[in-house]
């Protein structure tokens, strides 16, 4: 369930490999232009033609972006893989105080960087780790918190290790966790270092009052509702959806739809369910599977094109 959505009810529900029953933008197009063409006759001459032409642009422009050409790029933003901190920045064991027990986990040498990014680290070591400069830049360049932006980072690398050929990245994963819950800063909700919501984001009760009606999928074990799902955590996964695509990002062996490491993972493996992201349709396609809305597909893309320019 988005935020600002309109609560349709497939955002969050089964997946489809294309978009259904839409038709042909450019067929729609041609169609417009000949009937134009049509009423203007031969009498009209070259004029007929330079009105058919610009018609032609335009209708065809509109049909393939729905924003007009002011419109955010169709497939979505194209952002390099973020740097992973080498194992061999990391300080071997013997030079660490034995009884020192203040000294940030996996956190070496970095002594000018904010004490929070200590909060960072993976609960596995063998989880990789996204390079500290990367994230405070990146961050102040996006306005997108550091805690997040980590999260949203982690899940590029992981899948682009795991699933080279799918194409997410964490401008996209940015922009989705954005409109769902302002990076897990919906009401009065914040992400601890951890990266839990705290207190959780739960959504409303999905009862068919202007909302989809999706009844009880987990005995309220997720969502505190035994009559009614409701969304979860900040990238706002209903239980159904959890239980097939829950994944557990910040190695800690649970998977937990309000961890936002979880969260992050576990959207980019869904999205990437779709097929390659790397062509335009195909990354229309994997958004829309995500919530079945062309309005939200084109917010998405507009928000993702924002933090990719923004990062340079």
């Amino acid at each position: 369930m988005s935020w600002d959505d309109d609560f349709d009810a497939d955002e969050l529900g089964g997946h489809r490999h294309a978009r259904a029953q839409v038709d042909d933008p450019k067929a729609r197009g041609w169609r417009l232009v000949g009937r134009v063409g049509a009423y203007a006759g031969a009498v009209v001459g070259v004029v007929a033609l330079v009105i058919g032409a610009v018609v032609a642009v335009n209708v065809i422009g509109q049909a393939a972006n729905p924003g007009g050409f002011a419109a955010p790029s169709a497939d979505g933003p194209h952002v390099a893989l973020p740097p992973v901190a080498s194992a061999s920045e990391e300080p071997a064991e013997s030079d660490q105080p034995a009884d020192d027990e203040t000294v940030a986990e996996g956190d070496g040498e970095a002594v000018d960087e904010p004490t929070d990014l200590s909060g960072f680290t993976p609960s596995s070591a063998s989880m990789p780790m996204v390079d500290d400069t990367w994230l405070v830049d990146v961050a102040a360049a996006t306005g997108i918190p550091e805690r997040a932006l980590f999260a949203y980072a982690l899940a590029h690398v992981i899948v682009s290790a795991e699933q080279p050929e799918c194409g997410v990245d964490w401008a996209t994963i940015a922009a989705i966790g954005s409109i769902e819950s302002g990076h897990g800063s919906h009401g009065d909700t914040s992400l601890d270092e951890s990266g839990h919501a705290q207190p959780p984001i739960i959504g409303r009760a999905l009862d068919g009052n202007g909302v989809a009606k999706i009844g009880d999928t987990d005995g309220g074990a997720l969502d505190g509702d035994a009559t009614w799902d409701r969304a979860v955590g900040p990238m706002q996964f209903i239980p159904s959806t959890w239980a097939k695509w829950g994944a557990d990002g910040d190695g800690d062996g649970v998977a937990d739809p309000n961890q936002i490491d979880d969260a992050a993972l576990a959207t980019a493996n869904y999205l990437c369910a779709s097929g390659s992201m790397t062509s335009a349709e195909g990354w229309r396609a994997a958004v829309f599977s995500y919530n079945h809305d062309n309005d939200y597909v084109d917010k998405v893309a507009k928000a993702a094109q924002k933090y990719a320019d923004a990062a340079g």
